[in-house]
Formats: structure tokens, C-alpha cells, sequence
């Protein structure tokens, strides 16, 4: 059967059971029952939200996929777009007073159609191909950024963009995802030692596309532990952490990279007192490792490693940070990453270090845990909505007459900016630590230098 936006999601007719056979197997059936249909989290819902449709909020899509689940529904391809277009930001559980699992069913979905080969439906080959084959490989990243580094260095860049018109508009969009890129570190030394006393010894996760797309951020966050009495390892032969793998139901490959962190990070894990990562979306999936990795031989190194990781910001808070000196006479304002907000439940840590900045005014954000439309991959595999969802967000940026926006996640960073591309004077995202590191050392960033 087909279920439309006129279809009313409790009448329901039973029907035979659907020729796929199993699908919502994969979890405990009980998830489903705890959803009471109440409606609290409609209104934390972005699609729900801009689409008013009950099929594209938490519960329209908890009841769609269990009427799948039981029989009473088929998979449709109009089902599927409802549950693909899905942000998994968890805001919905942030709002439930009834402890839902959302982010447990919507997997249980994406795991469904991986096994039928169904990933990212949306996406062609080479779409698929950059973002499973590319994108969380940070040497690869390198190599295919580098033309784009080469045409800046040469001033050709506003060719290049000019030229991305003529572009597919599945490639189009991608082309223009991608920020002005900063010259890159080159790769940090091994280990970096800390300023005055030592604080602390950390581990620091570099990452995938952060890096490759946020160079400066990367250095930063090194520098800005540094500062703070950190001594830093950067281990050899860590890679991405397995979010984009994971969040379209490819769970062996994001076994695999998980795998690789615990083989890179796990010869000195008794040796540091956290495992550092500023990347707002991959911190929920470096400290769910334990659950990824169980039952399997890497499962008690999996929880060792996944009791140390903390986010830049929690971590800093924890340790007292040292007060920042150089002013930077600017009105900011800060955006929830979904992963650090819903996912990590980090809110006041980012605003406290922000505030320790001298000069620096912190103003509040209307919607500010709204999801910004980034999501991972969800402004490649759902552009328009995506689209929607990001100018939600820059007007509401745009209303509080901010000259810069921090939100602590690479895909958030790159999504927002894509939104206020075109504004004059320029609004400076970046990413908190690329703040700190300002005030800390004096070097005001580009983005105010005419300020």
C-alpha cells in the first residue's frame, strides 16, 4: 500500500504481508511499544517541521516502520522516502519524556536496507564511490583537494566555482559544499609537547574530511591543548571513525575502521588520560564503540578506549581552562551541533570556553538545537530538504546581527557556511577552538582581518 500525507497514520488497513520477509528483525520489538504517540517531539522534528506531514516526524516514522515490521504496510518507495529523509539529529529524544530510542529504530531500517543493497538510494555510483570510498580516507581527501588548494594558490578559484554551473547537479551540489581551503599543517609530529607545567596527556583523534576540509581547526585544537598544559600524541595510522559507514547501515565497515583506531590508539590507551576529538559528529560513534564492537575480540579494548574518549569542549571544562588574553571585539553566536546537543548532551561547555574569550559577546540563537541540515551526509543525500533546513538556520543566524557563528562539528561548519555564502559583509563559522586559539595567541583570523 501506499501511505501518502492524506493518510490518516492510525487507520491503517492490515494487509498481507509484504514479499520482503524479516524486515524490523533486527531489534527488540519492545522499542517500538515504548513510543506512546503523544506528540512532544513534533515540534523538535526539522522535517516535521517544515513539511507539517505526521509521515515525516518520530512517531509517523516509528509507526511506518513497524506497520513494515508487522505486515501491515509495504516498503514502497514513498515509505522509503519518508524514513530516508529522516536527519537522525535525535532531537526527538532530547524531547521525549518517554525515553524513546529513536536513533535504535531508524537504524534498525538503515541496517535493513543495507543488507538488501539499497544504501542511499538517492545517490548515484559516483556519488556513493566519494562518499564510502573517499571522503573517510584522509590521504585520498588529500590528493583530490589538492587541484583546489593548486587553483587558489593561483587565484583561480572563483573560475572553478564559476565553472561548477556546468556541473551534474548531483556533482554540482557536492562542488559547492567545499569551503576556501586554508593551507595544510603537512601532518602534526608525533608527539607535541605541552606549555609550563603538564596538565595532562592526550590522545588526539585527527580524523577524516575535518581535516582535510579544516586544516587550521585541526592545529588549533592541538595548539589550544597545548596551551592548557596538554601533552599531545598523535598516533600513527588512525583514520575516520566510522560515522558515515555506520549511520547508512553499513555496520562492518564501520566495524573495520573502528578496528583500526583501537590497533593505533591501543598500544599507549593506559599511557593518556583522554582520547581528544572535535568533531562534534564523530564523538557519539567513538563513544559507542564498546556496543559496535561487542561480543567480539576487540570488545574490552573497545570499552577502554571508549571510557577515555571526550570532546574538545567537555574535556578543557573538566580540566579548568586557561583564560584566553587577546580580545577579539566581535558579537558571536553558537549553534548546537546535533551530535554534541542530542547525541553527547554537551550544551553549556562550548559557551563557557567561548566566554572566557576577552572582548568577544555571546548572543543567543532562536532554534539554536535545530539541526542545520548537515547531518552527516544529509545535504548530499537529501539536498532539498537539506537546503530547507540550512536557510532555516542561517535567517536565524542572520536575526541576531552576528558577525561570527561557532558550532563545534566539521559537516555543521560546512553546511552553514554553504548558507551565508552570499552575505556582505561575511558572517566568520568556524569552529570554537578556532576562536580560543585567536585570543590565545593574538592572530586574528582572515575572516576579520577588514573587520
Amino acid at each position: 500500500m501506499s501511505i501518502t500525507s492524506s493518510t490518516p497514520l492510525l487507520s491503517l488497513p492490515v494487509v498481507p504481508a509484504p514479499a520482503e520477509q524479516g524486515l524490523g528483525r533486527n531489534i527488540d520489538y519492545q522499542l517500538f511499544m515504548d513510543c506512546v504517540h503523544c506528540g512532544l517531539c513534533l515540534g523538535s522534528c526539522p522535517t516535521y517541521v517544515e513539511t507539517g506531514n505526521e509521515n515525516d516526524s518520530p512517531r509517523g516514522r516509528i509507526y511506518l516502520w513497524r506497520a513494515v515490521t508487522d505486515g501491515r504496510a509495504e516498503l514502497t518507495p514513498e515509505v522509503q522516502h519518508h524514513l530516508e529523509l529522516c536527519l537522525e539529529c535525535k532531537a526527538c529524544e532530547t524531547a521525549c519524556p518517554s525515553g524513546v530510542q529513536y536513533g535504535e529504530i531508524i537504524a534498525s531500517y538503515k541496517l535493513d536496507m543495507a543488507k538488501r543493497g539499497r544504501v542511499t538510494p538517492s545517490l548515484n555510483f559516483l556519488q556513493k564511490w566519494m562518499l564510502f570510498h573517499l571522503t573517510p580516507y584522509a590521504n585520498r581527501m588529500a590528493w583530490a583537494l589538492f587541484p583546489l588548494r593548486l587553483a587558489q594558490w593561483l587565484g583561480l578559484r572563483p573560475v572553478i566555482d564559476a565553472m561548477g554551473r556546468w556541473l551534474p547537479a548531483s556533482l554540482r551540489g557536492m562542488q559547492e559544499i567545499v569551503p576556501q581551503l586554508q593551507p595544510h599543517h603537512g601532518g602534526l609530529p608525533e608527539i607535541l609537547p605541552a606549555e609550563g607545567k603538564r596538565r595532562a596527556r592526550v590522545a588526539l583523534l585527527i580524523g577524516c574530511a575535518a581535516d582535510a576540509f579544516f586544516p587550521e581547526t585541526t592545529l588549533a585544537t592541538a595548539r589550544v591543548l597545548q596551551k592548557n598544559g596538554c601533552e599531545v600524541w598523535v598516533p600513527r595510522g588512525q583514520g575516520c571513525c566510522g560515522a558515515l559507514h555506520l549511520h547508512a547501515g553499513l555496520d562492518e565497515a564501520a566495524r573495520a575502521f573502528a578496528q583500526r583506531n583501537l590497533e593505533a590508539f591501543g598500544k599507549q590507551l593506559d599511557r593518556v588520560d583522554a582520547i581528544i576529538n572535535n568533531a562534534g559528529g564523530c564523538g557519539p560513534v567513538l563513544k559507542d564503540y564498546a556496543d559496535l564492537l561487542a561480543n567480539t575480540s576487540s570488545s574490552q579494548i573497545a570499552e577502554a578506549f571508549a571510557a577515555k574518549v571526550k570532546d574538545i569542549h567537555e574535556f578543557l571544562v573538566e580540566l579548568g581552562p586557561i583564560a584566553p588574553t587577546h580580545p577579539l571585539n566581535i558579537v558571536a553566536t553558537y549553534h548546537d551541533a546535533c551530535g554534541l546537543s542530542h547525541g553527547q548532551k554537551i550544551r553549556s561547555q562550548p559557551r563557557e570556553l567561548l566566554g572566557l574569550i576577552p572582548g568577544m559577546k555571546l548572543v543567543p540563537l532562536a532554534e539554536s538545537e535545530h539541526c542545520c541540515g548537515a547531518a552527516g551526509s544529509y545535504n548530499i543525500t537529501q539536498p532539498e530538504m537539506a537546503a530547507q533546513v540550512g536557510q532555516r538556520k542561517a535567517n536565524n543566524i542572520l536575526k541576531t546581527g552576528a558577525q561570527a557563528v561557532f558550532t563545534g562539528n566539521v559537516g555543521c561548519i560546512l553546511q552553514i557556511r554553504r548558507q551565508l555564502k552570499q552575505q556582505k559583509p561575511p558572517v566568520w563559522v568556524a569552529h570554537p577552538v578556532d576562536a580560543l586559539w585567536a585570543s590565545y595567541s593574538g592572530e586574528r583570523p582572515a575572516q576579520l582581518r577588514d573587520g
